[in-house]
């Protein structure tokens, strides 16, 4: 073997990479907020919490990925949402505990480093972070050929917020509370191994007019970014202590989702009929069982709120002024699991 070999040579472009952390300088540095000067390039990020108000606080981290709604953006060229997507179902997780996100962290892993795309991702990780008040304090980025086949690419997130030690939810949830939905945009980031079976099995292109939103492209409509819900939540939650519980309707659907926030010895029930579904749901449905669709999609319900009956007009009132449209989704009662009347309105 001749010497002189260069990481290049192996496929790895270190100046590609660092050609991008110039580029995603500035969209960190405007994420910054109270706690966080979202400066990156140094080995590690840092938060001062008294910086951001915190007296007594609790901690609370998640991780999180997109999944295989990756392929969509890899298939179509379209990049500049799934980061929302990233940040979405890292900081939804956050919040449903009370925590206010702080910071945000990405790990961006490629089979070859195309600065423009991986810029373009990182824009909308930091729009994700401004609409969740989250700082983007740092991230990784990894060009590993033969691992990924060189367009892949794989994005994995981590979130911390933090919550003053007597806010911590979910709390004193009871039969005969309320339980509110809020509506999701679509899918979100969840189930995507199906759709696209769904796409393939019905010679469907991703660059097809979509079937239930003709205006778009196929993959357009698939890659309607995850809601975010912190602003409204978090100011929900600083106005009022009438909510017991926040539910992410995330992977799994009602019937894995619901319960974990409830004591033992308690389930939901479940109006069906009640949920405005989007039409990407109408078009699922008609190539998978109902049953199916609670377990593996949102099904138009992207959070979820719990609380006393006599509390919830005024929660209703507090949702509509900060731009929400809550739905009267169901009940807690005394039987464990998920329980559904009526049927998805599809």
């Amino acid at each position: 073997m001749a010497k002189g070999l260069t990481y290049a040579d192996a496929g790895v472009d270190i100046d590609a990479g660092n050609a991008m952390v110039e580029k995603i300088k500035p969209l960190a540095r405007a994420t910054r907020r109270r706690g966080a000067d979202a400066q990156i390039g140094g080995f590690g990020g840092l938060f001062d919490l008294k910086a951001a108000g915190f007296k007594d606080p609790i901690l609370v981290a998640a991780t999180d990925g997109v999944g295989s709604k990756l392929k969509l953006a890899v298939a179509s060229g379209l990049h500049a949402t799934i980061g929302i997507d990233l940040v979405a179902m890292c900081v939804n997780d956050l919040v449903v505990q009370g925590a206010e996100p702080l910071f945000f962290l990405d790990y961006y892993a490629t089979g070859k480093l195309d600065p423009e795309i991986g810029a373009s991702i990182v824009a909308g990780i930091a729009q994700g972070c401004i609409e969740a008040g989250a700082a983007l304090i740092g991230g990784e980025t990894a060009e590993m050929p033969g691992l990924y086949a060189d367009a892949d690419y794989d994005l994995a997130g981590f979130a911390v917020g933090a919550v003053e030690r007597g806010k911590l939810l979910p709390k004193d949830i009871a039969a005969g509370d309320i339980v509110l939905g809020l509506r999701s945009s679509g899918l979100h980031s969840n189930g995507f191994s199906l759709v696209r079976r769904i796409v393939a099995e019905n010679g469907l292109k991703f660059s097809d007019a979509a079937p239930f939103a003709p205006q778009q492209t196929l993959a357009q409509a698939l890659l309607t970014p995850t809601r975010i819900y912190v602003r409204a939540l978090l100011a929900l939650l600083n106005a009022s202590s009438a909510v017991k519980g926040l539910v992410h309707i995330t992977g799994g659907g009602f019937p894995d989702n619901l319960p974990r926030v409830l004591p033992q010895g308690l389930g939901v029930r479940v109006d069906l009929s009640a949920i405005p579904a989007p039409p990407v749901f109408a078009w699922l449905a008609g190539f998978v069982d109902e049953s199916e669709m609670l377990r593996t999609f949102n099904c138009g319900i992207g959070m979820a709120l719990i609380a006393a009956p006599a509390k919830v007009a005024a929660l209703e009132a507090d949702l509509r002024a900060v731009g929400e449209a809550p739905i009267l989704l169901g009940e807690i009662v005394g039987k464990p699991g998920v329980a559904y009347s009526g049927r998805l309105a599809l």
